[in-house]
């Protein structure tokens, strides 16, 4: 019988391979899921949501483990994983280090590798870093490359890849919303470190949801950014900034420290999926470094402000839903000024429209799994 394996280890990846994991369970295809432990409190969370749990855990993250450590153990993990188990396909997802070392250790042990959203390029390798690096050699190591958009599919064809491995699907990101969404309109989840009122849909507060924990940000970038959401709160106080701190201590030290005593800041602990779908939906913007709030916010009508100054993710800047603004104090306060003070300008922005997808992506992969595995290998 022919066998998947899914392995990944953070919670992006969780979020966008658990709907596919289900998806292929519903057309009774044997999945194994493993998963490296990159993202552990994190990633479990996810997995809570969509009630998967993983077949192989590796346990690999330590505290302050550095990428080329953790690289090291994973390839050894992995390898013995993969020797054991022999799937017919490992299925990956983006550009984490995990990602890469999967591909790596497959192509190793000769086993296919189907890269979901693949495709996505800034052309700077330390922008994002270390995920621009990972997810270009990911692709060079991958026989099966599933691109969210047609701009993505055309970045893999410059690179020499045949267009026959090549299959536009749309992002798996926006079937996972889909599914978040009727789950926190049916059930809203309680969020006991915030004011109940502040999440009461019928009060309408102007909230400013805030993410943040890219590392070619951290230090000044950090810095910077801390400043102007401080600036920001003083300047607007009716409105309330919330920010779900990640867990990194290069995020969290600046954070705490400049944004620590203001009324109108509230620094959480990071939510999970549902509770964190809820506050965007409630938001009435979002500032972010994040790749996966730039696909999701869209959908939702929320204008979303990068903090960095490339993307992998250009065609939301081109539909006008999002706006880079890099980690420039003057930019950041400038931009969020202007969508808090001008109905016009936020209505340009909030136009519900998305680039990435109908929700129906995993439906697709499934597809076009069972032909690559019906046929051998040999689609």
């Amino acid at each position: 019988m022919k066998k998947i394996s899914f392995i990944f280890g953070t919670r992006p990846e969780a979020i966008k391979l658990c709907p596919l994991i289900l998806a292929f369970r519903e057309h009774n295809v044997e999945t194994h899921v493993c998963v490296t432990g990159q993202h552990r409190q994190m990633l479990q969370q996810i997995l809570d949501v969509f009630k998967i749990a993983p077949e192989v855990d590796l346990a690999l993250m330590e505290p302050n483990q550095s990428l080329a450590l953790f690289a090291s153990r994973a390839i050894a993990a992995l390898d013995s994983y993969l020797s054991h188990y022999h799937p017919s396909l490992v299925i990956v997802q983006g550009d984490t280090t995990t990602t890469f070392m999967a591909s790596l250790v497959s192509y190793y042990n000769g086993i296919p590798v189907g890269h979901v959203e693949a495709g996505l390029r800034t052309w700077d390798k330390h922008s994002p870093f270390p995920e621009e690096i990972n997810r270009t050699l990911t692709t060079k190591l991958s026989d099966y490359h599933f691109a969210p958009t047609s701009w993505a599919k055309n970045n893999l064809l410059k690179e020499g890849i045949s267009e026959e491995r090549v299959f536009v699907t749309g992002n798996t990101v926006i079937d996972a919303l889909y599914a978040a969404v009727k789950k926190v309109r049916q059930h809203p989840p309680e969020i006991p470190c915030l004011p109940k009122e502040l999440i009461n849909s019928s009060l309408n507060h102007t909230i400013v949801l805030i993410t943040g924990h890219r590392r070619e940000n951290f230090g000044q970038g950090f810095e910077n950014i801390c400043k102007a959401i401080a600036d920001l709160a003083h300047s607007f106080l009716q409105t309330q900034f919330i920010y779900p701190v990640h867990l990194n201590p290069n995020v969290q030290e600046p954070v705490f420290r400049i944004l620590g005593d203001n009324e109108n800041i509230h620094l959480i602990e990071p939510l999970g999926y549902l509770e964190f779908v809820l506050l965007m939906e409630r938001s009435t913007l979002i500032l972010s470094d994040s790749g996966g709030v730039q696909e999701e916010a869209p959908s939702l009508g929320k204008p979303v402000l990068v903090m960095r100054d490339t993307t992998e993710r250009p065609e939301a800047v081109e539909a006008g839903t999002v706006k880079l603004v890099g980690t420039d104090k003057d930019c950041i306060i400038r931009s969020v000024t202007e969508l808090l003070t001008n109905r016009d300008a936020y209505e340009a922005m909030a136009r519900a429209h998305n680039p990435y997808g109908d929700g129906r992506a995993c439906e697709r992969i499934v597809s076009i799994c069972e032909g690559i595995l019906s046929s051998g290998g040999k689609n």
